[in-house]
């Protein structure tokens, strides 16, 4: 049961690169401490994007007994979904969990969405402008990111190689610069953060990183039905444009059911995909981290349990 620390309500942090068994690792823990998962995931918030997100939801079973799970299946694919509603989502969901006496544990791998949470970002009201977005759009990610650099360059200093290549998000940038506004990632004062976390951080050595993502992607490609996910997905509405846009298992197996890449590259490309994916997120938490977040690094779970149940005290 989460208890009080400095008059601030408890809540567990797990994360870590993509296969590194954070599920597992909160999964376990919620069921020794009498918690609830709630998921930073930025695609597995989309219905019937399972496999390829891997939304495995048998691993929210240890035995008979079910682990109660959060912000999974919120919204279906074509409906947008941005950091503004996944931190209401999450607040609304730690609310929630804590009313009921149990310990929310946030576990996922998408930085943004955990440092929304986590530092309470003051996110900006400003309305998207979809005429100048189109016009956006066409350009590059380079280019827009110059724009930036001209307009803010103490800003634009501070972003990391992800943001600089997410058209998305330097867009939204743009947009709240040219209206004035604040920037989505600016984090409140510490005083106004509203809950007592404890980060634990999963790390791998790369060899073994590496040979986790690839035989966790065979096993999606050849028993799980990545693949079929993905054609039904279409079939149902989703565009190629759209499924390209989710990026990794949904961008390469699009790529693959239009004929531009055949089954030995899907792998090849889509396995170098996803482990230099994996990296770019331990680039953001390590640069979190030089931010002045505190994150208990764990090579290896067994001691996850106690140094949760010492904070806990």
């Amino acid at each position: 049961m989460a208890k009080l620390k400095g008059k601030l309500p408890q809540v567990l942090v797990i994360l870590g690169p993509t296969a590194s068994g954070k599920t597992r690792l909160g999964v376990e823990l919620a069921m020794a401490l009498d918690g609830e998962i709630i998921s930073a995931d930025s695609r597995q918030v989309y219905q019937g994007m399972d496999i390829g997100t891997g939304k495995d939801l048998d691993e929210y079973r240890l035995g008979r007994k079910k682990i109660k799970h959060h912000l999974l299946d919120v919204v279906k694919p074509n409906t947008k979904f941005d950091l503004a509603k996944y931190q209401k989502l999450a607040f609304k969901a730690i609310t929630e969990v804590l009313g009921r006496g149990h310990l929310p544990i946030i576990v996922g791998g998408s930085g943004l969405y955990l440092q929304a949470v986590v530092d309470n970002y003051q996110l900006a009201k400003v309305k998207p402008d979809l005429q100048q977005r189109a016009l956006w759009e066409k350009l590059t990610a380079e280019k827009l990111f110059q724009k930036i650099s001209r307009k803010k360059p103490e800003f634009a200093a501070r972003l990391n190689n992800s943001e600089r290549n997410n058209k998305r998000r330097l867009i939204r940038y743009l947009e709240i610069i040219e209206s004035g506004g604040q920037f989505d990632s600016l984090p409140a004062q510490d005083n106004s953060r509203p809950y007592d976390f404890l980060i634990l951080g999963i790390t791998r050595p790369d060899d073994v990183l590496r040979e986790r993502i690839k035989q966790r992607l065979i096993d999606r490609l050849e028993n799980q039905g990545l693949i079929e996910e993905v054609r039904r997905l279409h079939q149902e509405g989703v565009s190629w444009r759209r499924l390209i846009n989710f990026g990794l298992e949904y961008k390469f197996v699009a790529y693959y059911l239009r004929g531009k890449i055949n089954k030995g590259q899907l792998l090849e490309q889509l396995n170098t995909a996803i482990y230099r994916f994996a990296k770019r997120q331990k680039t953001w938490f390590r640069r979190w981290e030089r931010q002045g977040k505190g994150i208990v690094w764990l090579s290896d779970k067994k001691p996850a349990l106690e140094i949760t149940r010492k904070w806990l005290r």
